[in-house]
């Protein structure tokens, strides 16, 4: 057992619809079988709102999912 530490899934994907309150909508990556991915909202992390750091539309982003589902953080922006 570790101390509190959980596993953390991070993913990149890419900014598809900026929406009002600091969400975004990203589509993740291509599936292996040719499918286009899901998009998923998520929302900007508490140290990125902390330094101003801007996510446009079409931005390559680092995420981290949400183990329950639903939502994703994004924790940094690649380009």
């Amino acid at each position: 057992m570790t101390d509190g530490e959980e596993t953390k899934t991070t993913v990149t994907g890419t900014v598809e619809e900026v929406l009002p309150n600091s969400l975004f909508r990203v589509r993740l990556p291509d599936k292996e079988d040719g499918t286009e991915g899901e998009l998923i909202l998520t929302y900007l992390a508490g140290k990125m709102r902390l330094h101003r750091i801007r996510v446009l539309m079409g931005d390559q982003v680092e995420m981290m999912i949400d183990p329950y589902g639903g939502k994703a953080r994004i924790v940094r922006r690649l380009t």
